[in-house]
């Protein structure tokens, strides 16, 4: 008998993985299913972005293997972005590595860094696959607490008490995903200087910097972040290809240099035309940011709506392709998000997929048409 990797008992199935297959179960058996659990946007990249990927296509080089590195053009316009929206000066050729998604990064920088048995530090609640890459590199995850008293902020006395002689990274995600809390300089230089005194790896995972909000920060603009931090982005959320696949990850040349190692060891470089659309978005200016907030804010508004028809609470401040929502007292997140599958045919992702922290939320995305969001409010309603 085959038998599967150790490594594999450590981790299940991603959640929506395995929702989603019942949600299409629903929708084949004629449920007409409204899913607001995913943050994958519907909206298409603009024009520009589209016309250069398919002119691009009669390019000499366009159907050959690509640089791991991708295109020099391409590192400059992230080194350009960063430059103009966040005042950070990056070395396009040894600061910055585009991925296939940031989410790849998540497992390049794990392998890249971590040892069996080191310690990573990860937010409770937080994005699952932090937990779940640190178990399959055989290193052990350990949550830290964030909390709405806390504006869901790290608390540092407290994890100043805890035995940080094992803990190698520490996962961040400013805007918080999925609670929507935004980040602060102050927070960041909180981090760097908690990195710098450990020796600890800090990843601010950096997606959702665009969506919502007005005061877009990076960890990198902190004095000496580079030291001891790394930053994940991605176009995903901020131009609407998330299926397109194109991320970045930058932070000194060192820490870069050994992303690359294993990133050259696990694909043959990013498709051309994926990266010639990518050089476009990322040209892109406030006109295209203010046009999609206009949209997202009206989405927000219904969300809200919706949410007070569930009798829930939530933070109107928070930033981000999300809506957290707390349920009233002593409601399980997920025996009430199966009841509204099943009764009014709508997914909303329960909070507990997060992290204990996240028992008793619910999170609404906010990639759904304005008439997909009413429809939805009228099936509660009614």
């Amino acid at each position: 008998m085959i038998t599967t990797a150790n490594r594999l008992n450590s981790v299940q199935e991603y959640y929506f993985s395995r929702k989603l297959r019942e949600v299409r179960q629903l929708i084949t058996e004629g449920k007409p299913v409204i899913n607001m659990g995913i943050g994958s946007p519907d909206m298409a990249p603009d024009k520009t972005v589209i016309d250069a990927m398919s002119q691009s296509m009669f390019d000499e080089k366009a159907h050959e293997y690509q640089s791991y590195q991708g295109l020099p053009k391409l590192r400059k316009g992230m080194a350009d972005f960063y430059a103009n929206q966040f005042g950070v000066t990056l070395d396009f050729n040894t600061e910055i590595l585009p991925l296939m998604g940031s989410k790849e990064g998540i497992m390049h920088i794990s392998l890249a860094f971590l040892n069996e048995g080191d310690e990573v530090l990860i937010p409770n609640p937080g994005y699952p696959t932090y937990a779940s890459v640190t178990e399959l590199v055989q290193a052990k995850a350990v949550s830290y607490d964030l909390t709405a008293a806390n504006n869901w902020q790290p608390n540092f006395e407290q994890l100043e008490q805890q035995d940080l002689t094992k803990v190698k990274l520490m996962w961040v995600s400013y805007p918080h995903m999925p609670t929507g809390a935004n980040g602060t300089r102050e927070l960041f230089e909180k981090l760097i200087t908690f990195g710098k005194k450990h020796d600890i790896l800090i990843v601010n995972d950096n997606p959702y910097s665009f969506v919502l909000n007005e005061n877009p920060i990076s960890i990198l603009q902190v004095d000496g972040a580079k030291e001891v931090a790394l930053e994940l982005n991605s176009l995903s959320k901020t131009y609407n290809m998330a299926g397109w696949r194109v991320g970045m990850v930058l932070g000194n040349a060192t820490l870069i240099d050994a992303v690359l190692k294993v990133k050259s060891n696990m694909d043959s470089g990013m498709f051309y035309g994926i990266q010639k659309g990518a050089i476009e978005a990322l040209k892109l200016g406030k006109d295209w940011f203010e046009k999609q907030n206009e949209i997202y804010t009206k989405r927000r508004d219904l969300i809200f709506q919706l949410a007070e028809k569930l009798h829930c609470t939530f933070d109107k401040n928070s930033v981000g392709l999300f809506v957290w929502a707390k349920l009233p007292q002593g409601i399980s997140a997920e025996a009430f998000i199966d009841k509204v599958l099943i009764e009014k045919h709508i997914f909303i992702t329960p909070g507990i997929i997060f992290g204990s922290n996240g028992e008793g939320y619910i999170r609404f995305s906010l990639c759904v048409t304005e008439e997909k969001i009413q429809e939805a409010i009228k099936r509660i309603t009614n």
